[in-house]
C-alpha cells in the first residue's frame, strides 16, 4: 500500500508492503522464462538493441584500450565482469517487459520510465554494490595474474595465448581465476537474481530486495544454479564474435529475468497502481515559445 500521492510521486510505506512469497520452480519454468524473453525481444527488438548496444561498443573499446596499454590479462576479466553489473543495466528491459505484460505497446521512451520510479534510489544503491563487486573482481583477477606470472607484460596476443594455454602457470591461472570468478558470480546472482524486478514492480527497498533474492536462491538452489550456468553460457556465446552477440543475448536475458521473477514469486495481492498522467491541454503554434514555459501552457 502507499500513502496518498504528492506531486504524482507515491510515498511508499515499506512496512505495509506485503512480504513476497517464494515459489518452487523447475527447469520447465526456466525454459519458459527464456521463451518469453525471446518473444519480448522479437516484439520490440529495435528498442532492446538501442538500450544494450553500449555493451558491444564498450567491449570493443575495452579490447582496444587493453591492447594499447599492454594489459591483455585484464581483457577476459573485464568482459566477464559485465555479468556482475548486467542486472542493473537491464532495468529498462524489465520495464518494457512489464508494460508488454499488461497489454501495452511499449516504446523506447518507456524504458526510461524507471528513472521516475519511487524505488529508483534503491535500485541505484544495489547498482553501486554490483559496481563495487565488479571493480573488486577486476582488481582480484589482476592480482592473481601478477602472483602467477609476475609483472612482466605479454609482448603480444600470441605471446599471451602461449603463456595461458601451453604452460603450467597458464593452467593454474585458468583454474584459480575461474574459481574465484565463479565465487563473484555466485554472490552477484544471490543478491540480485530478482532484486531489480522486485524493486521496479513492488517498490521494495534494497535490503528487502536482496533478502528476497537470497530466499529465492535458498528455496530453489538447483534451478538458480542452472539459471546462472545458462546466463554464463549465453554471455560467452555472445562475446565470441567481438562482443557483438551481446546485442541480442543481453536483451533476451533481461526480458527473461523479468519473467523468471514472475514465476518464482507469488503475485502481489496489493499491486501498486501507476497514477494517471494529467491530460494535456491543446497547444497552438502561435503560442510558441511561450508554451514551453510552465505558466504559458494551457490548463486542462
Amino acid at each position: 500500500m502507499a500513502t496518498p500521492y504528492s506531486d504524482n510521486i507515491p510515498q511508499v510505506v515499506s512496512d505495509l508492503v506485503a512480504t513476497p512469497v517464494v515459489r518452487n520452480i523447475g527447469f520447465s519454468d526456466l525454459r519458459e522464462a527464456l521463451r518469453l524473453g525471446w518473444e519480448d525481444f522479437k516484439a520490440i527488438p529495435s528498442h532492446a538493441i538501442i538500450l544494450c548496444i553500449i555493451y558491444p561498443v564498450l567491449g570493443l573499446v575495452i579490447a582496444r584500450t587493453v591492447l594499447g596499454y599492454s594489459v591483455l590479462p585484464l581483457l577476459f576479466p573485464l568482459a566477464a565482469g559485465f555479468a556482475l553489473i548486467g542486472p542493473f543495466a537491464a532495468l529498462g528491459l524489465y520495464e518494457l517487459s512489464r508494460r508488454r505484460e499488461r497489454g501495452e505497446e511499449p516504446s523506447a521512451w518507456h524504458a526510461f520510465g524507471v528513472l521516475r520510479s519511487p524505488s529508483f534510489g534503491a535500485m541505484l544503491g544495489l547498482g553501486v554494490i554490483l559496481l563495487i563487486l565488479f571493480v573488486v573482481w577486476v582488481a582480484t583477477a589482476d592480482s592473481i595474474y601478477v602472483a602467477i606470472f609476475g609483472n612482466t607484460p605479454a609482448a603480444s596476443i600470441p605471446d599471451f595465448a602461449s603463456r595461458i594455454f601451453t604452460t603450467s602457470e597458464g593452467l593454474k591461472l585458468m583454474i584459480v581465476g575461474c574459481s574465484v570468478g565463479f565465487l563473484f558470480a555466485v554472490i552477484a546472482l544471490c543478491i540480485s537474481v530478482v532484486a531489480f524486478p522486485l524493486m521496479l514492480d513492488r517498490h521494495a527497498n534494497t535490503t528487502d530486495a536482496i533478502r528476497t533474492s537470497l530466499q529465492v536462491v535458498m528455496k530453489n538452489p538447483i534451478a538458480m544454479a542452472t539459471w546462472g550456468l545458462i546466463v554464463a553460457a549465453l554471455l560467452v556465446i555472445g562475446s565470441i564474435p567481438l562482443f557483438l552477440g551481446l546485442a541480442v543475448v543481453l536483451p533476451v536475458l533481461g526480458h527473461a529475468t523479468w519473467h523468471l521473477y514472475r514465476k518464482v514469486l507469488e503475485p502481489d495481492p496489493h499491486p501498486w497502481q501507476e497514477p494517471p498522467h494529467p491530460p494535456k491541454g491543446r497547444r497552438y503554434a502561435a503560442d510558441f515559445p511561450a508554451s514551453l514555459l510552465p505558466w504559458g501552457r494551457d490548463k486542462p
